[in-house]
């Protein structure tokens, strides 16, 4: 997969044979959406769909909106955004949460940028054993940060 990736040719942005292979690489090591995610299709697709309490656009929206996210027209931009300068302070809370196996949003360079930004409150919640989702695989963890710490406008959870 490395040689895969290597060998893709880059013509001013990212390059079409990357982005065929990127979630392929990035889900088998477990570094991608899940930690442990091993299909697409039983770990994003499916819950969204089972959830009793979604109506059926509700369901439909999950979707179309998804197939509108991710590398989209903005995707050179996005890459090129260095939010320590664009974005140096703000006047919101900001709380964070970083999987310590996410390589779709770095983990470091997440915590390095929330340590810099400048709020009225910050939290970053790491997630030892996660990747790009904690609000999957550690749904209860989610929940409790968000009753205790978000919703009272503190961090006393935070790292």
């Amino acid at each position: 997969m490395v040689k895969k990736l290597e060998n893709a040719p880059v013509i001013n942005s990212t390059p079409d044979a990357y982005l065929e292979l990127r979630d392929k690489a990035m889900h088998s090591p477990g570094i991608g959406t899940t930690h442990n995610m091993r299909s697409v299709l039983s770990v994003i697709f499916i819950p969204p769909l089972m959830c009793r309490k979604y109506t059926l656009q509700e369901k439909y929206n999950v979707w179309a909106s998804k197939s509108k996210s991710g590398v989209s027209a903005l995707w050179p931009e996005t890459l090129a955004a260095n939010l320590m300068t664009k974005v140096p302070k703000l006047v919101i809370p900001v709380y964070f949460f970083g999987g310590v196996y996410d390589y779709t949003v770095s983990y470091t360079l997440a915590k390095e940028y929330l340590e810099k930004l400048q709020a009225p409150i910050k939290g970053f919640y790491t997630f030892k054993h996660l990747a790009h989702s904690p609000i999957f695989e550690e749904p209860e963890r989610v929940k409790e940060i968000m009753l205790k710490d978000v919703l009272n406008a503190n961090a006393s959870l935070a790292d």
